[in-house]
């Protein structure tokens, strides 16, 4: 279906497939600022992008300037608009955040007042104009030239149910550690925007009145991110490094006294209830103010020059919430649905010439002449845990999936070996220390959200001396969506489209896939229990010799590291 509307706001008009740039104007002209109107060539939903409400936050303002450039218009469904500057008289003479005739901070004023202050009446201008027209928003912020932050994101929180849900989903799409629910309805923009039915969120990232390529680059990323989760952008999402925690009990302490501030901590850095957080001084050096935590959290940004205001802010911070982590369910409700034919591929393969190949690459690392404890994580329908146990070894396997763990069991009986097998999550293992003399895992690392505490319980179920085989790939570098490569018997064929892009979703919202690998998985293993460790690149060419149905594109590597051994006087 094409789009045959033509979308107009103010006095700028883009028709279906193209894309309007110049002066907006709202309030019969009274006020001008830079933007674009990206009107897709098919239909959809519209989502406005807007940065300069506070004039001296630089990162959003060009951010938003390259993404009116380099959002292909043959890929948005629907219309993006976008507000460049929305505070230009103040930005254009370097005038800070505040309005130039009033004083008045615009993200304070909204719905504004059409017969206030210059400041009000834009507050009204955009509630009347802008925000009927839309029906999303995002709002591109960073600190003041004042303000140190780390980043994070708010999004709307006093507004009808669907309409947080929607503002929350947008919120989780962003590459930042820690988002916030709002508290409050009016005065924000994107927080008034949700009071009148349109989801929201703000974006913090930058401060102290500057910006780097980098910082805009992330907020680029992200707001593309949202876009594509909201369907108004066709394309991949990007890859993350961070699945952002909640943040409640903000708390927004203020000076008493104008003075100088002394922080004693960081944007970022976690914080003790009690614990000094910094002072404020007069300039003989006399402490007129001890600034302390009123709980446990993490601060989200302070003031970062030294001069404070009286009732100015000097630090704001709250209590991190550990919520579910929604991204171990999707992954099980994934491979639940691939288990059937999942365990049909894996009933083969054992029939296969790759299960000798696979059998030989692991008992050249395995001590010899030994019956040996092996922990398969992420053991799947069982493939590496029956190899194991026909070769004699005491074999536990753990799957996340319950589904797994049921064909697992089907495919062990079928062939004839004794294998125990149990649901567990790779991350926390429900084992003793020192279980194990073997922990081995195949296709696993590259599927989970947190593997660094995976490989750190890993090494704790293992004995001294014990040895870790992990068998994985970068699949962060592939794109699992295009099986243009695999040989038309391959499983991904039968799979259908909507699940390997459902798995390509899955995978970007996991840090592992944007790191380099396996130089990240050594680096990571060499600051814990490891005393020797070694890489193998050349697996996928000993073991995938032929393109058929099991054949893996993407090399395989293997890291092989042994346990250091117990200290003197610590042996029993």
């Amino acid at each position: 279906m094409l789009n045959t509307k033509t979308f107009t706001l103010g006095n700028m008009k883009a028709g279906p497939g193209e894309t309007c740039s110049g002066f907006l104007e709202l309030a019969e002209g009274k006020f001008k600022f830079p933007s674009a109107i990206l009107n897709g060539e098919k239909p959809g939903k519209t989502v406005l992008i807007m940065a300069g409400v506070h004039a001296g936050e630089y990162v959003g303002i060009q951010a938003a300037i390259e993404l009116s450039e380099k959002l292909k218009i043959n890929k948005i469904n629907g219309t993006v608009v976008i507000l460049k500057v929305v505070c230009r008289d103040a930005f254009a003479c370097r005038g800070g955040s505040l309005g130039l005739k009033d004083g008045k901070n615009l993200n304070r004023e909204f719905p504004g007042d059409p017969k206030g202050t210059p400041t009000q009446q834009l507050a009204w201008a955009m509630t009347q104009e802008v925000f009927p027209a839309v029906d999303f928003c995002i709002d591109l912020h960073s600190g003041d030239d004042y303000e140190q932050l780390t980043p994070y994101v708010y999004y709307a929180g006093r507004a009808e149910e669907r309409i947080v849900a929607m503002s929350r989903k947008m919120a989780e799409q962003v590459d930042v550690p820690y988002m916030v629910r709002s508290t409050v309805a009016t005065g924000g923009a994107y927080n008034y925007a949700a009071h009148t039915g349109i989801p929201g969120i703000l974006i913090e990232r930058g401060g102290m009145g500057g910006w780097t390529m980098e910082e805009v680059r992330s907020t680029r990323r992200d707001v593309r991110n949202i876009l594509c989760s909201l369907g108004i952008y066709e394309g991949q999402r990007d890859y993350r490094v961070y699945y952002p925690l909640d943040v409640v009990d903000i708390r927004y302490q203020a000076a008493s006294a104008a003075g100088c501030w002394y922080p004693y901590k960081m944007p970022g850095d976690m914080i003790q209830g009690g614990e000094v957080l910094g002072t404020v001084k007069d300039y003989e050096g006399n402490v007129m103010e001890v600034c302390r935590a009123e709980c446990d959290g993490v601060i989200l940004y302070q003031t970062g020059s030294l001069q404070v205001l009286e009732n100015g802010p000097m630090i704001a911070y709250g209590r991190i919430v550990k919520n579910f982590d929604d991204r171990k369910e999707r992954i099980t409700e994934y491979w639940a649905k691939r288990s059937e034919s999942f365990m049909e591929q894996r009933r083969r393969e054992l029939k296969s010439p790759l299960a000798e190949r696979w059998l030989g690459e692991i008992r050249r690392k395995l001590p010899a002449g030994k019956k040996l404890k092996i922990l398969d994580v992420g053991c799947g329908s069982g493939f590496f845990s029956i190899l194991l146990a026909k070769l004699g070894h005491e074999v536990t396997g753990t799957d996340l999936t319950p589904e797994m763990i049921v064909n697992s069991k089907q495919l062990a009986k079928e062939e004839n070996v004794s294998c125990r097998f149990l649901v567990m999550d790779a991350e926390k293992l429900e084992f003793e220390d020192g279980s194990f003399d073997v922990v081995i895992s195949r296709n696993l690392t590259w599927t989970l959200p947190h593997v660094k505490e995976a490989y750190g319980e890993w090494m704790r179920v293992l004995k001294a001396e014990g040895i870790l085989l992990n068998f994985d790939a970068n699949y962060g570098a592939s794109n699992f969506a295009d099986t243009s490569e695999l040989p038309d018997s391959h499983a991904h064929h039968t799979l259908g489209e909507d699940m390997m892009q459902e798995c390509e979703e899955i995978k970007r919202q996991l840090p592992i896939s944007s790191r380099v690998r396996p130089a990240w998985d050594v680096e990571t293993l060499g600051q814990m229990e490891i005393e020797e460790i070694s890489i193998d690149l050349g697996i996928s060419r000993r073991i995938y010799k032929e393109k058929d149905e099991f054949y893996n594109p993407t090399p395989i590597f293997m890291i092989c590291g042994k346990k250091c051994e117990l200290q003197k006087g610590m042996r029993r």
